[in-house]
């Protein structure tokens, strides 16, 4: 069982949870999700994350997803466990990491409103947990609406040594990796590996501040395993060209309460999910949206013939 740390780098790809029309797991569209995803050469997924729909899913439910996509991979997976409670949250942790999950992802509660109540919450976490469950913490400020300044997470780095990555999605948030990486580079904060989400809107810049990869979910992963690559290699130049074909379909995913919707909808028109069902409550894309988002893929389709659907 590989688990993530403090430097794990590459993709790891948010992968949405699929359903039949009646709202019932389609375990069938996810397997072929998960070959899809070790054919694009992501290095990691992470499930049960806000694209998975983790609320709308039982626990028992999010262990059958967990050991279906570990029974059929063999990328580490990242579960997200976030619950009200620590005890829903072990349970769950204690499940997926005896299945052979490589780490766990927690958001924090949107009743935290102080840096004391942030830094002692991700403590309580690592108590709860326990020392040999790697931490993914998730700082998504625009959904969760819990501000962590770079010191709140120098200090959970320094506090809670099982916390070993920053699913880093705040925006504006390039200045916050560079501070990060100087703080690490001052010896004021223990390293932590950073990848970016927002459906990857920033990872061109991300890349150059310090990240070390992406973790999210939009449509078209071989894009940020491109992006990320060009960038190691020093193609900067190479990774903007590509990365802006992508970023009319980026941006339109990105809209806040369509963003599943659309990215379901690609999904499915490229073959991997048998249907872009949500379960309720969720919505759908109207016609006109499914235009507008076909007539992206169209051009982009001129540009990048991954894009290319029939």
């Amino acid at each position: 069982m590989t688990l993530i740390d403090a430097n794990t780098r590459g993709v790891y790809a948010i992968a949405p949870t699929p359903f039949h029309e009646d709202g019932a797991l389609d375990l069938a569209s996810l397997d072929r999700l998960l070959d899809f995803y070790g054919e694009a050469g992501v290095n990691g997924l992470t499930l049960l994350g806000q694209l998975g729909e983790a609320p709308k899913l039982t626990h028992g439910e999010s262990v059958e997803v967990v050991r279906t996509a570990i029974t059929r991979t063999q990328l580490p997976i990242v579960v997200g466990v976030s619950a009200p409670g620590f005890g829903s949250m072990k349970a769950l942790t204690e499940d997926v990491m005896a299945l052979g999950a490589a780490g766990v992802m927690v958001a924090p509660p949107n009743t935290l409103r102080t840096d004391e109540q942030i830094v002692g919450y991700y403590a309580g976490v690592g108590r709860a947990l326990g020392p040999d469950v790697p931490v993914v913490l998730q700082d998504y400020p625009l959904t969760f609406s819990v501000v962590m300044s770079p010191k709140v997470i120098a200090r959970i780095a320094n506090e809670v040594p099982s916390v070993v990555m920053l699913k880093h999605e705040d925006w504006p948030g390039l200045e916050k990796i560079s501070a990060l990486r100087a703080a690490e580079d001052t010896g004021d904060m223990r390293r932590l590996s950073i990848l970016c989400g927002n459906g990857g809107l920033f990872l061109d810049f991300e890349m150059k501040r310090g990240a070390d990869g992406a973790m999210t979910g939009y449509c078209f992963p071989e894009l940020l395993v491109d992006v990320v690559r060009l960038n190691r290699e020093g193609n900067a130049d190479e990774a903007h060209d590509l990365f802006d074909a992508h970023l009319p379909l980026i941006r339109y995913e990105q809209q806040a309460g369509t963003g599943l919707a659309v990215r379901k909808h690609v999904m499915a028109r490229r073959g991997l999910l048998a249907s872009d069902a949500q379960r309720a409550p969720g919505r759908a894309l109207s016609p006109t949206e499914r235009a507008e988002v076909d007539y992206l893929l169209e051009r982009l389709g001129r540009r990048d013939p991954r894009a290319k659907l029939d």
